[in-house]
């Protein structure tokens, strides 16, 4: 006899139509009935993921009993697990997801949980495995972040910085991104005891922010920043190539357990297998025009 879950309440309000449609149509493998009830719980993760965490996972929790083999339900709970602080279930959870869906688009916070659960070396080799240039310009940042800090976590500051010298650290242009590369630098910066740059590439941070805020753009748009009697020059970025220490280590994934496959879950009340997730842009590269100046 399977145990009895409760599931966590779902409002009134709350319609399964409120889930995006790339995400509904990844539950079209599932009966009507049990692809709503999936759909209001993704819905619930996602208002709560930032305000009740915990609650957002148990909502995730439900929506996996009810179609553990949909990507998008096995990536929420990933996401509500890391949230939580679970990196060890995020970890296998992301690992599914990337299986399921064929995506690397998670591939930062995958990074992320293996420093969570303490191995940053193996946080290294996973984000070397996946040629960069491949993601698209938010995940490259993302990634770049996630292995700056491996980096801080082997006691490396001077490589943690090389990670984050990347084509998207320019401090003339904002994206939504942005403002945490910005951010990322100046704490190691910080870290190497370089004071006065990295108060500069807050400010550079703060500029960011409040430029993509008040130019009203879309997320991958541009806005030209404008600074001035800063007296930035662009030699202070080191050369990327010729900090970035040599090595060429293979990822050998090799290594993870079978025991992340989805029919290892418990409760699931619906068997469909899911077709191809819905897929995502491949590359958010930057407009030809639309950039738009901010007051100095």
């Amino acid at each position: 006899m399977r145990p009895r879950h409760d599931d966590p309440l779902i409002p009134e309000d709350v319609q399964a139509r409120d889930l995006p449609s790339a995400a509904r149509v990844e539950l079209k493998t599932l009966s009507k009935d049990n692809a709503d009830w999936v759909a209001k719980h993704l819905v619930m993760a996602g208002r709560l993921i930032d305000s009740d965490p915990e609650l957002a996972h148990l909502h995730a929790m439900s929506a996996s009993r009810r179609a553990g083999r949909v990507g998008v339900v096995r990536e929420t709970l990933a996401i509500t697990a890391y949230a939580i602080g679970d990196f060890a279930l995020a970890l296998r959870e992301l690992r599914t997801y990337r299986r399921i869906s064929g995506s690397n688009d998670q591939l930062p916070l995958m990074v992320d949980s293996e420093r969570g659960v303490g191995r940053p070396d193996r946080a290294l080799e996973l984000g070397r495995s996946v040629d960069r240039t491949s993601l698209p310009a938010d995940v490259q940042v993302s990634l770049a972040i996630a292995m700056s800090g491996a980096r801080l976590d082997q006691g490396n500051p001077d490589a943690a910085l090389a990670e984050l010298e990347i084509p998207q650290l320019d401090p003339n242009r904002a994206f939504a991104y942005s403002a945490d590369l910005f951010h990322a630098y100046a704490e190691v910066l910080e870290e190497l005891g370089r004071s006065e740059e990295a108060a500069r590439w807050r400010e550079r941070a703060a500029a960011a922010e409040a430029a993509f805020d008040q130019a009203d753009v879309e997320e991958h748009e541009t806005v030209d920043i404008i600074e001035e009697d800063l007296g930035f020059g662009e030699d202070e970025l080191a050369d990327d190539e010729s900090d970035v220490p040599d090595e060429s280590g293979e990822s050998d994934e090799s290594g993870e357990s079978d025991d992340e496959d989805e029919s290892g879950e418990p409760g699931h009340t619906d068997d469909a297998t899911a077709g191809s997730a819905a897929s995502h842009d491949d590359e958010e590269g930057e407009p030809d025009d639309g950039t738009v100046p901010t007051q100095g």
